[in-house]
């Protein structure tokens, strides 16, 4: 018998269901009950709206209180950049005006050391360095609000050892007057 024809015949039985049938879940549901106790369920547009609201709180509503230290710690250097870099523009074009401002009375503190085009690169470096750690500050607000929202979503996730998953093969009626086709049923349980 050909090696082959066993994986072949497999892969044709798996590949020729055209459809699938899952269960419904109903993911608004607010309050459950797990052996005969009441549980809350935890919300993830609280943790949205939260950490909208202020950056961490979604994370500490998450009870991953680890977190803060970090969005802190990134907002903080990124905010400390922007500032940085926004005073060294200031000062880089502002030289630059005195010296194009044809006024011979007037000098700047870079007189000898930066000509009229390296003063210039130098506004350009800083400005765009401002602008990075001004857009990377929306990027980092907008990956708290994400973290809140994904950590919320998983936080009911049943990831216990009580699961099982039976493979079967089954037939399947795809439509009327449509000979049944071979499928393989996936049912995973909860023990």
């Amino acid at each position: 018998m050909n090696r082959y024809l066993i994986p072949c015949i497999f892969c044709l039985i798996f590949l020729s269901a055209t459809t699938a049938f899952a269960q419904d879940i109903k993911s608004d549901v607010e309050v459950v009950e797990k052996d005969s106790v009441v549980v809350k369920k935890h919300s993830p547009l609280k943790a949205t709206l939260m950490s909208t609201a202020l950056p961490g709180l979604g994370q500490v509503y998450n009870g991953k209180w680890w977190k803060v230290p970090i969005i802190y710690g990134a907002f903080g250097g990124l905010i400390y950049s922007s500032v940085f870099n926004d005073a060294k523009c200031r000062t880089y074009r502002n030289a630059y005006l005195v010296r194009i401002d044809d006024d011979p009375a007037t000098t700047d503190e870079f007189e000898g050391r930066y000509s009229d085009a390296n003063l210039r690169e130098l506004v350009d470096f800083y400005q765009r360095n401002r602008d990075l750690s001004l857009i990377f500050t929306g990027v980092i607000y907008a990956l708290n609000i994400i973290d809140a929202t994904v950590d919320a979503h998983l936080k009911d996730f049943d990831v216990s050892d009580d699961l099982t998953l039976k493979v079967r093969p089954t037939m399947q009626q795809i439509g009327p007057g449509v000979m049944p086709t071979p499928v393989l049923a996936l049912t995973l349980r909860l023990k």
